[in-house]
């Protein structure tokens, strides 16, 4: 039986996306599962040419997502792969009309990530004093500090390279989603923990990885989760021990220290505001429960 016209555009979408928009690994992962399951349902309702899909068979395919129990933010993602596949064929013009353009996301409930205090963040530290390898610690000394001090994400904390770092200017360049590189300072503190470390792990090229395992080979976000894992176990109680714990709480900690919200956006990188908003959220939740503890009329 040949292939539908539908799976075959789906995979010209994706090679667009790999080679001319150089998405990520991940994402290219990420948007084959969701159109896929679009295909297929495509499939069971005998389309198989694009211009046969119309906007009730998009509904159609959402209602069915949240009649299998899934959750809010799923169907939203994978409409969301449907909004940009749509615009690819529209670009392309392989198709005149956009099913997905009056269809809205589901309504989420925002929920507002979790933050460290700078005194528990402290507390790794004094743990990591107390390990007799002196150059493992000083290693994840400097992860914490990166992660938390230049407010990285995982991914780009493991894709630094020597050459990525300087400390005479004190800046980071970042390679960040989409390819997109930005710089980062680094504050004073940072500097004389990353100093340390760069006095006792030497390099041969500017290239070589920044943050190397035991055998040599480049850190993975796997490791640095299980190495976040530990620590934060020892010393906090919250649910979600992840390394981007610490790039929440160093963007929560400069918005309550009076930082710009459009400074913090470019720290992090966001490509949109109102994804840095959220932390405006996190500081008037932390007004709210200090007046409910310190306030006589709470």
């Amino acid at each position: 039986m040949q292939e539908s016209e539908i799976k075959y555009l789906i995979e010209e979408f994706l090679l667009e996306y790999l080679n001319i928009k150089q998405a990520s690994e991940n994402t290219i992962v990420a948007y084959r599962n969701d159109l896929k399951k679009f295909s297929e349902f495509c499939e069971i309702k005998g389309r198989r040419n694009i211009s046969e899909v119309t906007e009730k068979d998009i509904r159609h395919f959402l209602m069915r997502l949240n009649e299998n129990n899934l959750s809010k933010k799923s169907i939203s993602r994978k409409l969301s792969a449907l909004r940009s596949f749509y615009d690819f064929l529209i670009r392309n013009e392989l198709t005149n009309r956009n099913a997905t353009k009056q269809i809205s996301n589901p309504k989420l409930e925002r929920k507002l990530p979790d933050v460290i205090d700078y005194e528990t963040f402290i507390k790794i530290y004094r743990l990591l004093e107390e390990e007799k390898d002196f150059k493992e610690a000083l290693k994840k000394k400097t992860i914490f500090e990166i992660l938390y001090g230049c407010a990285l994400r995982v991914s780009e904390l493991c894709d630094l390279n020597f050459i990525d770092v300087d400390t005479t200017g004190q800046t980071i360049k970042v390679f960040g989603k989409g390819s997109k590189v930005r710089i980062v300072p680094i504050g004073n503190k940072s500097k004389e923990v990353i100093n340390e470390y760069l006095e006792n792990f030497q390099h041969t090229l500017n290239n070589s990885p920044f943050f190397t395992t035991k055998k040599g080979d480049r850190i993975y976000p796997r490791l640095v989760q299980r190495i976040v894992n530990k620590y934060l176990s020892k010393v906090s109680d919250i649910k979600k021990k992840s390394p981007h714990i610490f790039r929440h709480s160093a963007a929560t900690h400069m918005l309550n220290s009076g930082a710009d919200l459009m400074a913090i956006k470019e720290i992090l990188g966001h490509e949109n505001l109102s994804t840095t908003q959220i932390y405006t959220h996190i500081s008037i939740e932390q007004l709210k429960k200090a007046y409910k503890q310190a306030h006589p009329k709470s």
